[in-house]
């Protein structure tokens, strides 16, 4: 009996339907929002969600445990970098879903999968041009 289990099957093997898990949300990191089925997007929520939970602590066990879930190290400096940071304050749902209707050749209900507030990527800044080039000059004098 499958009383109080959540996760749904999709029809694969334990190791196809984890390797899906983690692509989605691989992606979800990389691309900021997916287009996906309604039934994958709703797990693939969960799995983003708690990631996040995790990667909020900013430890090197939660980057061990991030790069453990994802596919790419690519993704995990990303979600350190950026993802974690724009969600500063919020307790909880970091991820929406908007309905965009059935596909065309199934008739799957489709869905977009997005941040609820979207990164901003990190920049680099570099010092005020004539302050840090002046400062050891005016010392000298």
């Amino acid at each position: 009996m499958r009383h109080h289990r959540v996760a749904k099957k999709f029809g694969r093997s334990t190791a196809h339907r984890k390797a899906l898990m983690k692509s989605l949300v691989t992606n979800l990191i990389l691309a900021d929002s997916i287009q996906t089925t309604l039934p994958k997007a709703k797990q693939a929520r969960k799995d983003a969600e708690k990631i996040v939970t995790v990667a909020r602590k900013g430890t090197l066990a939660a980057r061990r445990l991030a790069s453990a879930r994802l596919q790419q190290p690519k993704a995990v400096q990303k979600l350190f970098d950026t993802i974690v940071p724009a969600m500063e304050g919020r307790k909880g749902g970091y991820t929406r879903i908007l309905k965009l209707g059935n596909r065309k050749g199934d008739g799957a209900p489709t869905c977009l999968l997005q941040w609820v507030v979207l990164p901003e990527p990190k920049k680099e800044e570099a010092p005020a041009a004539g302050t840090a080039a002046e400062a050891p000059a005016a010392e000298a004098k």
